[in-house]
């Protein structure tokens, strides 16, 4: 059997378990964030591709790692506070985790099988992202510098 994102959990900001089986029969769009770097504008144009695709069944994950030049330092409260003050995010953030070495994430470690970059499976930056299609397969993974905006044509594809 193909493996999914359908077989992981992760904790929401708020710690509450999330198990992304629940995510069935929709496209999403992960990304590993940081409040304290150069992309972080970058929550803007997910936003937005929130706001439009939402209702057609885009979720998207914004999952917060500190791994990256120590760029999101703070705890969960701070993260959703700027999350919501500087940005009006409201699609799901997610616990703070490392999406690169011994406590990576086990997503994360499905996410990159499934889908290596540039520069082979390890995440280089804050804001990679990776695409998956409504059978919950990882189709696509965009480096950091992509832009929100730029992915619209792809999602449009699988949705």
């Amino acid at each position: 059997m193909t493996q999914t994102i359908y077989q992981f959990n992760a904790n929401t900001l708020q710690g509450k378990d999330f198990n992304l089986s629940t995510l069935k029969d929709k496209v999403v769009l992960i990304v590993n964030t940081a409040s304290k770097c150069g992309l972080t504008p970058q929550y803007e144009g997910l936003q937005a591709l929130h706001e439009k695709y939402a209702k057609q069944g885009l979720v998207i994950l914004g999952f917060p790692c500190n791994q990256f030049g120590q760029q999101e330092p703070g705890d969960a409260k701070s993260i959703e506070q700027g999350c919501l003050i500087n940005y009006g995010v409201s699609f799901q953030m997610m616990e703070k985790i490392d999406v690169n070495g011994k406590q990576t994430h086990p997503l994360y470690h499905y996410l990159k099988e499934e889908q290596t970059g540039l520069f082979g499976k390890a995440i280089k930056w804050n804001f990679t992202k990776f695409l998956v299609n409504k059978d919950g397969i990882c189709v696509k993974r965009f480096a950091p510098t992509t832009k929100p905006a730029d992915l619209e044509s792809e999602i449009k594809k699988l949705l």
